[in-house]
């Protein structure tokens, strides 16, 4: 069984986000792996580990800095990467069918990606991968259980859990509570520098959505304090709303 993870470089979840004429400005920023998908890597891993999987796989779309990433998951023991070589500007449509495209190539039986990605929250490229191939697809899993060609997926639900069982392959994207992801041991590091890494242009798709600018939210204002008697504080109060920030009273 081969399992393929899809995994984004993203930036570092404690990195403070600059704007620069209206982008994002990546400069000294440390990028990492997604963290949602770095959970997804390590049940890959853990897949191999039992024996289920005989191979795990990962991909990611995006520059020659994504190449960091793979590096990183080959490190905590994924076999091989594909770099897909594709504009950090594309949208999820385009870089869904990106990942698409080298994902029917290599015909694996499970496609494993965190739900959504720490930086751009969109959550919609293993969405939208599971209906470009037609795949069934499982959302925001906590454990899965493979056998007799089916997955048993545990997912959170409102209120509770969901069991779902999907026939493979399957994409199926999970939610952080699903393990803990491991570190790198430096015997780790140093043979995923032997691993093979290919890469491949992206599939030449049009972005369907494109972002105009981006802009922080507006600084808090200071807060007004009133202090008296019950009865003044009141009366000053509904005088505030009603005056100053002009609440409508219907």
């Amino acid at each position: 069984m081969k399992v393929l993870v899809c995994v984004k470089q993203t930036f570092d979840t404690e990195a403070k986000i600059e704007l620069k004429d209206g982008k994002i400005s990546d400069a000294g920023i440390n990028l990492i792996i997604n963290p949602y998908d770095e959970v997804a890597v390590e049940g890959g891993i853990q897949l191999k580990e039992k024996g289920i999987a005989k191979e795990v796989v990962v991909v990611s779309a995006g520059s020659d800095k994504a190449m960091d990433a793979i590096r990183t998951a080959l490190a905590m023991g994924a076999d091989r990467g594909i770099l897909v070589k594709q504009d950090t500007a594309a949208d999820e449509y385009a870089r869904a069918c990106a990942l698409a495209e080298v994902i029917k190539g290599e015909s694996p039986d499970i496609v494993l990606a965190g739900h959504v990605a720490a930086d751009d929250g969109s959550s919609q490229v293993p969405t939208r991968i599971a209906e470009i191939l037609g795949f069934p697809h499982v959302n925001v899993i906590t454990a899965v259980e493979i056998a007799g060609g089916k997955a048993t997926c545990t997912s959170e639900a409102d209120g509770g859990t969901q069991v779902t069982e999907v026939s493979l392959p399957a994409v199926i994207s999970s939610q952080v509570s699903w393990n803990e992801p491991r570190y790198p041991s430096m015997k780790g590091i140093m043979a995923a520098k032997k691993k093979p890494v290919s890469t491949v242009d992206a599939a030449a798709v049009a972005n369907k959505v494109a972002i105009v600018s981006v802009a922080l939210p507006p600084s808090k204002q200071a807060g007004i304090k009133i202090e008296d008697e019950p009865a003044v504080v009141g009366a000053k109060l509904a005088d505030w709303m009603l005056n100053t920030v002009k609440v409508e009273v219907k």
